[in-house]
């Protein structure tokens, strides 16, 4: 009986492509074929880390490849929608890079291409897939060690750097605006700790501050929002120090009415220089664990939902609605 897939990769204009491909591949995954427009500033380490992926010159040789089950996507995020919606009408599931769109009108193309295919379409957030120390906080809150979450506090900073970057990651029609762009990694945090399914957005500010010459850049951000199971407050930003060893010192706090988790995701700011550490204090006790053992599960779970047409590495609703509300407050806070 099966129990991996073959892959194919449409978009490597993101450096995302390569966790998300090395995951699926530890898994027992295989891989032949990639497809990317151009030439992006990945596409040497690319070549260079896996020398036997083929490029194809058309996209449609993967999409009409009847031996792929499943396509990830790291294109340029207005693209991403696109290039989904012909991967799920050739038959494939897919795994896309977040934002997985930035319109609310690719939103509702996604979802009706969905319905007509019955394939996947799964957001890879990888502030809460690709970290260990988030899996085990969804263990520990299941488990009820702070009660009932109330409220989660969420933060996505950045390093710009002096490196080179592609024209559209300042363009804003291109990478979808800071919130739709990162801030959805911490709206998906803050429904799937508080147990949300519907949400409002109080409040949603964006500024550009340090990059007056690129008007479509955005390098902070903030989202307040209400849950049916709890609050949240988002804050997002362009501005990690250069001394930090990491490219952005995020966090995440859980509040619950039994005590609290506070997630350093990627560093333990001058202490260790790891990542995946968690804090917790209860009535019981207070503690540290360090998660870098931690499987993650999101992985094998959406291989066995492709082979089983099940549903346990996230549901699509949580992956719409998750979008949703980026979207929107990105809108809102566009207005202001």
């Amino acid at each position: 009986m099966k129990n991996n897939l073959n892959l194919g990769v449409i978009g490597i204009d993101h450096g995302h492509i390569f966790d998300m491909l090395d995951e699926m591949l530890k898994e027992g995954c295989t891989c032949d074929y990639f497809w990317t427009e151009g030439s992006p500033l990945t596409l040497d380490e690319f070549n260079k880390k896996y020398p036997n992926i083929k490029r194809v010159e058309n996209k449609s040789d993967i999409l009409n490849d009847n031996k792929i089950d499943m396509i990830l996507i790291s294109s340029i995020p207005k693209d991403r929608a696109s290039h989904s919606i012909e991967s799920l009408n050739s038959g494939k599931d897919v795994m896309v890079d977040k934002p997985g769109c930035t319109t609310l009108d690719q939103l509702e193309d996604l979802k009706r291409t969905v319905k007509k295919t019955g394939k996947i379409w799964s957001v890879n957030f990888s502030e809460r897939f690709h970290v260990a120390a988030v899996a085990k906080a969804e263990e520990l809150v299941k488990e009820g060690k702070i009660g009932k979450v109330k409220q989660t506090i969420g933060t996505g900073p950045h390093r710009q750097g002096n490196y080179e970057r592609p024209d559209w990651f300042y363009d804003r029609q291109s990478y979808g605006g800071i919130i739709t762009d990162i801030g959805s990694h911490q709206i998906h945090q803050f429904l799937v700790f508080t147990n949300s399914n519907e949400a409002k957005i109080n409040h949603a500010l964006v500024e550009n501050t340090t990059k007056q010459d690129k008007p479509g850049f955005q390098d902070f951000g903030e989202v307040n929002l209400t849950g049916n199971g709890g609050h949240g407050y988002i804050r997002l930003d362009w501005f990690t120090p250069d001394a930090l060893p990491t490219w952005g010192d995020g966090r995440l706090l859980i509040l619950g009415d039994k005590g609290y988790i506070e997630i350093r995701k990627y560093t333990d700011l001058a202490k260790s220089q790891s990542g995946n550490h968690l804090y917790y204090a209860n009535n019981e006790e207070v503690n540290h664990i360090d998660c870098r053992d931690v499987k993650l599960p999101y992985f094998r779970n959406l291989i066995n939902d492709v082979l089983n047409r099940s549903e346990t590495a996230c549901s699509q609703e949580l992956t719409y609605l998750t979008m949703e509300l980026a979207i929107q407050a990105q809108e809102l806070a566009e207005k202001k």
